[in-house]
């Protein structure tokens, strides 16, 4: 397993982190643990979830996380988030309250990354960042990141957070895939810039990026994709489908998969430290190690480029 850095801060982190969204939804107790004790096994160091994981509910995955990591939780970064359901965001109290109940679910006494989940319109960032760095300070959180912001608001933190003296943003999560390459517009280049880790979310496109959809058929029964309309609109688009196969191709050609090159592409780019991924079996998790280990050429990475196009 590959370790960096996220950003400029000091906090290593495994090339492949685990997304634990699905703990306590489409995944059991006894599952999620079983796919955590497989990534602690094969290296893997940041866990991200959220207060509001799995959707529908609050906190049920943060509360299996922290049983599931056990004597294990000084190994590992645990990643968390706030301010996404509806009556909480980013005010100082709402941050407070929620960093309260999150250390409480998790079981420990600090929070490695704690990211702000979405901009919320009605509090000025400024507050949210005091907040945040009077957490740091008390040493309840040890960094703080963001989520889903758009570059604008990424810059504007920065500098807010330097002009007020605050701890700042370490990392922002956006999605970013082959399929869904937009950041290459405007975040990326951002992060590079103010040395800010980019940690991508739907790296495979919720399994497209598997192989395991084939266009003109139904969605396999049991994956995600046959499970939710909503992201099947989303994902199992003709275009996607079309692409997924091109890269195949290309895979096959670089002695991989389709799978190795959708984690070696995010990986190639200096301001990606880990690609957060879900699993529902240690076997994913397996699989998952060994893309993100495939070493990408620029031969390759013009092929995958050529695809895309």
């Amino acid at each position: 397993m590959q370790f960096r850095t996220i950003g400029n801060s000091d906090l290593k982190v495994s090339a492949l982190g685990l997304g634990c969204n699905n703990f306590g939804g489409r995944l059991d107790e006894d599952a999620s643990t079983r796919v955590v004790h497989a990534a602690l096994d094969h290296g893997v160091t940041l866990f991200d979830t959220a207060d509001v994981y799995p959707m529908g509910t609050f906190g049920r995955s943060e509360e299996i996380v922290g049983r599931a990591l056990g004597k294990r939780r000084n190994d590992v970064v645990v990643a968390t988030k706030f301010g996404y359901a509806e009556g909480t965001g980013g005010s100082h109290s709402s941050v407070i309250a929620s960093v309260e109940a999150s250390l409480k679910r998790l079981g420990t006494d600090r929070i490695d990354l704690f990211q702000f989940h979405k901009p919320d319109p009605d509090t000025p960032v400024e507050e949210t960042l005091r907040a945040l760095d009077d957490l740091i300070r008390a040493g309840k959180v040890r960094y703080a990141g963001c989520s889903q912001f758009s570059a604008w608001q990424i810059v504007e933190a920065h500098f807010i957070a330097r002009e007020l003296g605050t701890n700042r943003f370490i990392s922002t999560q956006a999605e970013y895939s082959l399929l869904a390459r937009d950041v290459e517009e405007d975040v990326l280049p951002v992060c590079e810039k103010y040395g800010i880790g980019l940690l991508p979310f739907f790296p495979l496109a919720s399994g497209v990026l598997t192989g395991k959809y084939e266009a003109g058929k139904p969605a396999p029964e049991g994956t995600r994709l046959a499970g939710s309309k909503r992201l099947a609109d989303l994902f199992l688009k003709q275009e996607n489908l079309e692409t997924a196969v091109r890269l195949a191709r290309v895979a096959e050609w670089l002695g991989g998969e389709l799978i190795d090159l959708a984690f070696a592409y995010l990986l190639k780019s200096r301001a990606v430290p880990s690609v957060i991924a879900g699993a529902s079996t240690p076997e994913q998790i397996g699989r998952n190690a060994r893309a993100a280990a495939f070493a990408l050429s620029d031969d390759g990475l013009d092929a995958i480029r050529a695809a895309l196009a």
